[in-house]
């Protein structure tokens, strides 16, 4: 399964729809648009093998609209796969809704988005993503029951941000001790580009384990904010691709590992929150092998917040939320041992194991 990014350009030339690389054979894309409110919306539904497909919701300021359909055939794809090498029964999907959640998000819009999702009759179960709170999740269950991550004080699992981080702090850990031995970040000096509510969580988990914390974003203010909170530092040159470290953690939007990136980096473990890490998946997969960078692969080490928001489906609580979060750590040693042992990179391996259950249970129905 290769998948990579593409420009609008490149897209548009590349008609028709279902020919597009991104388009990995989704069973359903919806458009929605809603002028009294303002709303632009997809929703991406890939694979409903294994059950509904549950995925959150993106409010992000698109430059194209061909950005944003890119943006939600990868991401809805990465769910199946998450799903499926968690041992969740849940399919794949996502939405994304076009526009600048601090300039155009209202409780309005969020109903009609609301809407539109209930109108796929429980295919399709949304829940927080970049640009979206919690309390967003909780207009939308006003109007539709398919939503997940709502409030707890409703019933809900709450925010899934800080069992993403933890599940990613797992597979960090699990990937530190496949590079080195030993799993002690205490002394690593860790780069965490992005620090949304994920990545902000991820600086508090490694920094409290005594690990040498960079941290990098676009938004200056919160910089200052998380570098004061947590006594770290803030990146101050002027590439951190070139930066030497131990660990580098994408935490931000995806395809960061691209082909103006890879020769640069200086790290022997990649192992972040963001979704869709490597531009081109067979090419710069390849690549880390070649180089010798341990990269976990995102849509297994990010599994925490679909297991969190999976217990308001499956009714089960906070210490299964926790044990299940934990075998993150388990899954990712044996994914990197499986893929050193049969000679191929740590991606193809770990979707070989989500496609093999998916075929399975294909076969059987």
């Amino acid at each position: 399964m290769i998948t990579e990014v593409l420009t609008a350009n490149q897209l548009k030339k590349e008609a028709p729809v279902f020919g597009q690389l991104s388009f990995n054979d989704h069973e359903q894309v919806v458009f929605c648009q809603d002028k009294d409110t303002g709303l632009k919306a997809i929703i991406g539904v890939h694979n409903t093998i294994l059950g509904p497909a549950l995925g959150g919701t993106r409010m992000y300021d698109y430059k194209t609209e061909w950005d944003a359909l890119n943006d939600v055939l990868r991401l809805s794809r990465g769910m199946t796969y998450k799903a499926a090498i968690t041992g969740l029964n849940l399919g794949g999907g996502k939405a994304v809704i076009i526009g600048d959640p601090k300039k155009i998000k209202t409780p309005e819009l969020m109903r009609r988005f609301g809407k539109f999702v209930h109108t796929l009759g429980g295919k399709y179960y949304t829940a927080e993503d970049v640009g979206m709170e919690t309390s967003d999740m909780d207009t939308v269950r006003e109007v539709t029951p398919y939503v997940t991550g709502i409030s707890e004080s409703k019933g809900g699992a709450g925010n899934p941000s800080p069992v993403t981080a933890y599940g990613v702090y797992m597979g960090m850990k699990a990937s530190a001790k496949f590079a080195y031995g030993n799993d002690a970040l205490a002394g690593k000096r860790i780069l965490v580009q992005g620090i949304g509510h994920v990545g902000e969580e991820l600086v508090r988990l490694t920094s409290e384990e005594g690990a040498n914390v960079v941290i990098s974003d676009i938004n200056q203010e919160r910089l200052g904010e998380v570098s004061a909170k947590y006594g770290v530092d803030i990146y101050q040159g002027e590439d951190l691709y070139a930066e030497t470290a131990d660990i580098y953690a994408p935490c931000a939007l995806g395809a960061t590992i691209n082909d103006q990136t890879i020769d640069k980096l200086k790290v022997k473990v990649i192992a972040g929150a963001a979704n869709n890490q490597l531009a081109n998946e067979s090419i710069h997969g390849a690549l880390l092998q070649k180089r010798g960078i341990v990269y976990a692969p995102d849509f297994l080490i990010n599994a925490g917040g679909i297991i969190n928001v999976y217990a308001e489906i499956e009714g089960y609580g906070r210490d299964q939320i926790v044990a299940k979060t934990e075998n993150i750590y388990d899954t990712t040693f044996d994914i990197l041992n499986k893929a050193k042992a049969t000679n191929v990179t740590t991606n193809e391996a770990a979707l070989s194991i989500a496609e093999d259950r998916i075929a399975a249970r294909k076969k059987g129905m």
